[in-house]
């Protein structure tokens, strides 16, 4: 059952995740994305151009980020706008992988739209990876 509107307040938390990601979803995403530059999958160029390592892409942090309010809001289709800053690329290691940390809360409703704006809180070790991070989830 989709959330209510009425029964959110602001401040409170709606979803939280764990988000991992290795190499091998970097590869796999590349090929669906068709963004094969080498700092997504060859760790020489990575370090090349001052990178600590492969870094995922940025446009699947913001995918993967915005899941857990997507699957919240029970249809990915009630997400209405979804805005991030990047501030801090995600590297991923070989062999192993990062695990990106997701907290979702309410930080603003507006009745006569019929939406809540969602924060998000996306951190790696405790550092924010995206800053900024709101979408907007109309609701009934």
């Amino acid at each position: 059952m989709a959330p209510q509107l009425a029964e959110l307040e602001v401040g409170q938390e709606v979803a939280r995740a764990q988000v991992v990601v290795d190499r091998a979803r970097l590869v796999r995403y590349a090929a669906a994305s068709g963004d094969f530059n080498p700092i997504h999958w060859n760790e020489r160029v990575a370090r090349s151009v001052g990178l600590p390592d492969v870094i995922a892409h940025g446009m699947w942090t913001m995918g993967a980020a915005v899941g857990p309010v997507a699957e919240w809001a029970g249809d990915p289709g009630r997400v209405v706008d979804y805005q991030v800053r990047f501030t801090r690329p995600i590297p991923v290691p070989d062999p192993g992988d990062a695990t990106i940390d997701v907290v979702a809360t309410v930080g603003a409703l507006d009745e006569a739209a019929g939406t809540a704006r969602i924060d998000l809180a996306v951190t790696l070790d405790g550092q924010r990876v995206l800053g900024k991070a709101q979408a907007v989830v109309r609701l009934g």
